[in-house]
């Protein structure tokens, strides 16, 4: 039982229940201060006595602290990785204690562009530029109010993965091992291209207002929408895609009309407007805008002496994967961080149709990766103890 004066105690019930930690005023790496942060905060599974037993799982772009659980009142989307962490699953509750946050500058709870700002308006695209350095410094806030020295792991993909290096890199001492999935050490010339079109698409729309859209009673959801369609379209395999939808048209609907004005959509298309209509509906714009800059800034080496020197300074015991139809985070970013951190397991390959998103769709790999990060955990732990480490 957890004492009211314990630290502890602001953390939600171990059961999955929403909660929110505020943390104090944070320093960015641009020198701007951000006043009274409070970030969105789940767990599941008990913390033992020493705190030794916490893993942080991080979520990518659209996602968010749900990492387990049905859809319900506050979460629009069902767990990201239901399947993976509970009793008796890969990250097992009944031994450990999964914590995850959702990310600063989010939606979804934590401190953002739809946040209030102490003027009591809506912060915009007031809310100053984050990296990934600076959402790693929060979490680092939160781990130390709790009074957690130490993860017993760090795990995320995509822009978790971005997370979970920084917090490798960074904070070496403060993570006993990490799981890395489908991301690079850097954002590649590609993938600022197709993020910046992305952006480009959100803030060209009308009602995007400067950033002021909030309360206005007019938000950017087409502009948000034709960036989803993008980003999906690097989430997803190129031949997953062709063998699903293939040029067939949506049934009932002529692409082909000789009236281009009366034209109707290939089955893809309708497939794309689906997904778009789906982010519109729970995501907020500004807040896509933010943490899209964040992975174009998205840089390990970056005043470390490039990545090469940055990731051969990193000595905590991790598993790397990749996914072979990765188009937004191609096979051989993964590859180049297996073969220069020096606490890496060989590389795992995912051998998926499904792109990118293949991280969260292939249990059957995903999860003995987890088992596998949880026994380089145990091992560091009998290894420091041992005074080996």
């Amino acid at each position: 039982m957890v004492s009211a004066s314990d630290p502890l105690a602001l953390l939600p019930p171990g059961d999955g229940t929403l909660g929110h930690v505020a943390i104090g005023d944070i320093t960015l790496v641009t020198g701007v201060v951000l006043p009274a942060v409070t970030l969105a905060v789940q767990r599941w599974g008990r913390v033992n006595e020493d705190r030794s037993n916490v893993v942080l799982v991080e979520h990518a772009l659209t996602g968010d602290s749900h990492v387990v659980g049905p859809v319900d009142s506050l979460h629009p989307t069902p767990g990201w990785w239901n399947g993976l962490v509970g009793p008796g699953l890969p990250l097992d509750t009944d031994r450990y204690c999964v914590v995850s946050v959702n990310v600063l500058g989010g939606c979804r709870g934590s401190t953002g562009p739809s946040s209030l700002h102490p003027d009591g308006h809506y912060w915009g695209a007031r809310f100053p530029a984050v990296s990934v350095r600076d959402m790693v410094t929060s979490e680092r806030m939160l781990a130390d109010l709790l009074g957690i020295e130490r993860w017993a792991a760090v795990i995320g993909g995509s822009m978790g993965g971005a997370r979970t290096l920084e917090w490798m890199i960074t904070h070496p001492e403060r993570v006993r091992a990490a799981c890395v999935l489908a991301v690079g050490a850097r954002a590649s010339a590609d993938q600022i291209g197709i993020q910046t079109a992305q952006i480009m698409a959100v803030t060209s729309d009308p009602h995007w207002q400067q950033g002021g859209y909030h309360g206005t009673g007019r938000t950017p959801v087409t502009g948000l929408g034709i960036a989803r369609r993008i980003a999906h379209l690097s989430y997803r395999g190129e031949v997953e895609l062709d063998e699903r939808f293939s040029n067939r048209p949506q049934p009932g609907e002529d692409p082909r009309a000789e009236d281009l004005s009366m034209s109707g959509r290939f089955a893809v298309q309708s497939y794309l407007d689906h997904q778009a209509g789906k982010l519109v509906s729970r995501f907020d714009a500004c807040t896509y805008v933010l943490l899209t800059d964040a992975l174009n800034r998205h840089d390990v080496g970056l005043d470390r002496g490039g990545v090469e020197e940055a990731l051969h300074s990193c000595p905590v015991p991790c598993v790397i994967g990749g996914v072979t139809t990765d188009r937004l985070y191609p096979l051989r970013q993964q590859e180049e961080l297996a073969a220069l951190l020096p606490g890496a397991d060989p590389l795992v390959v995912i051998e998926s149709p499904a792109g990118h998103d293949g991280f969260l769709t292939e249990d059957d790999v995903v999860g003995p990766m987890l088992v596998r990060t949880m026994e380089l955990s145990e091992q560091d732990t009998i290894e420091r103890s041992r005074g080996l480490a």
